[in-house]
């Protein structure tokens, strides 16, 4: 099978969508004969990693539009690391003359059939528009859309943390269903991954027949081969890591666990660093907690194994959190995690390994917090077996193998060599084989009730 992938962001050097986009088409890579349409900007770490120009990728130069509409995202927003809904409305029609660029140079191939699918990875966000779906129909050729992930809408009870992220545009974020190009990149999608429950609620009813759930983020096994060998002792040793802004809520990890931090019965590890820093650096001075927690800042991705598996939890109370893939960086070795029930991590959680906290108020999320690390650290040696599970989990679901095989399924089955649609459960419960086909329709609704929410989203 012949595959033209398309991962504008696709980069082993980086973390988030752009490591994703690498993971995600390498994987694939290993299973068809592939060409991946990438940003030049990648060309670079494309070449290092092996890859031969022209026959394993193209890279795609569309700078003198991505970089005028980047600056003018982050100059609207205030600079980096806020008002992502704004950013990606931007970067969205920067992708379009990034499509427009792809089909210049390989619309005659596609035309010619040389590919039996074209495939858009990235970007992720379901707001994004693709021109070359409508393209590729009229050439016959089966254009596959996803994983989309993105619109999970901002809990009524953080508002707040909303307007301090200067999430301005997303109170409108609804209106990208008006966008030219929506309903004909849906129309003319053979079949569209959707990463997330949330995702696949925003889909128009006549598109959620083409509709797979695969959830949107993996790991690689070998970037995580050194589990947790400790066993769990007092104090407890919980990590958090991610980008230190409000809706991240390390703050509330730290008040959770003051009380066990004062009696050495936990400590707590803040990897990361953005505008919160100094708010927490205080808040740990304040209440003289210097002895129990620890903020080293930023780690660099390929140290964050071992600095992970020195901890017995992840805690990641973050209320808007689209696909987690730290969450499962943590499980994968052997970190039993607490997350909240809403948005990407919910779904990756299950009661035999973890911890899903119900959404609520500030106040009842601690209460949920604290609780947990209490029980935790009451019974330490449970806290292994509940790992072990997590990672068991993760390498038997969740690995950029596993996704490829299902991705497999859905190419099989727009080309028609397979009838039955690849339809996977949601949540994937601990027993679920990868490689199996449900030939149930996905039932939406046997998750907890969803909390009272506003519009609105990120991606």
């Amino acid at each position: 099978m012949r595959v033209l992938l398309i991962a504008e962001s696709a980069n082993p050097r980086w973390v988030s969508v752009p490591l994703e986009g690498w993971s995600h088409s390498r994987a694939i890579a290993r299973h068809v004969d592939a060409l991946v349409a990438t940003q030049v900007r990648n060309r670079e770490a494309f070449l290092e990693a092996g890859l031969v120009e022209g026959r394993d990728f193209v890279a795609i130069d569309s700078e003198k539009v991505t970089r005028p509409l980047a600056r003018l995202a982050y100059g609207i927003c205030g600079g980096k690391g806020k008002g992502w809904t704004t950013i990606t409305a931007i970067s969205s029609l920067s992708y379009l003359y990034f499509e427009r660029q792809v089909w210049k140079l390989l619309g005659r191939r596609i035309r010619e059939h040389e590919f039996d699918v074209v495939h858009r990875l990235t970007p992720l966000s379901p707001t994004a528009s693709s021109p070359l779906a409508g393209k590729c129909a009229k050439a016959g050729v089966p254009f596959v859309l996803g994983p989309l992930n993105g619109g999970l809408p901002w809990p009524r009870e953080f508002d707040s943390a909303r307007r301090r992220e200067r999430e301005w545009l997303s109170y409108i974020r609804g209106m990208y269903r008006l966008m030219p190009g929506y309903r004909a990149t849906r129309r003319h999608a053979g079949a569209i991954i959707v990463g997330s429950r949330a995702t696949r609620d925003q889909m128009p009813t006549w598109a959620k027949d083409k509709c797979v759930y695969i959830p949107e983020n993996a790991v690689d096994p070998r970037r995580f081969d050194q589990p947790v060998d400790r066993e769990p002792a007092l104090p407890l040793r919980v990590a958090f890591v991610g980008r230190l802004v409000p809706y991240k809520q390390p703050d509330l990890l730290i008040d959770a666990a003051e009380e066990l931090i004062r009696q050495g019965r936990v400590v707590v590890e803040i990897i990361g660093d953005g505008p919160l820093m100094p708010a927490i650096r205080e808040q740990v001075t304040r209440k003289h907690l210097d002895h129990g927690v620890s903020l080293p800042g930023w780690v660099d991705h390929t140290q964050l194994q071992h600095r992970l598996r020195q901890s017995d939890v992840f805690a990641f109370p973050s209320i808007r959190e689209f696909g987690g893939a730290v969450v499962l960086e943590a499980m994968a070795l052997g970190l039993v995690p607490i997350v909240m029930d809403y948005g990407g991590p919910g779904e990756l959680v299950s009661p035999a390994t973890g911890f899903a906290i119900p959404m609520g108020r500030r106040e009842e999320i601690l209460g949920h917090l604290r609780q947990i690390l209490t029980q935790l650290a009451g019974d330490p040696a449970a806290v292994r077996a509940m790992g072990q599970r997590a990672r068991q989990r993760v390498l038997s679901q969740f690995t950029w193998d596993a996704k490829a095989r299902q991705v497999m399924q859905v190419y099989h089955w727009v080309l028609g060599t397979s009838r039955t649609k690849p339809d996977f459960p949601l949540p994937l419960p601990d027993d679920a084989d990868v490689n199996s086909t449900m030939h149930t329709p996905l039932n939406m609704d046997k998750r907890r009730p969803s909390p009272r929410l506003t519009e609105g989203a990120t991606r």
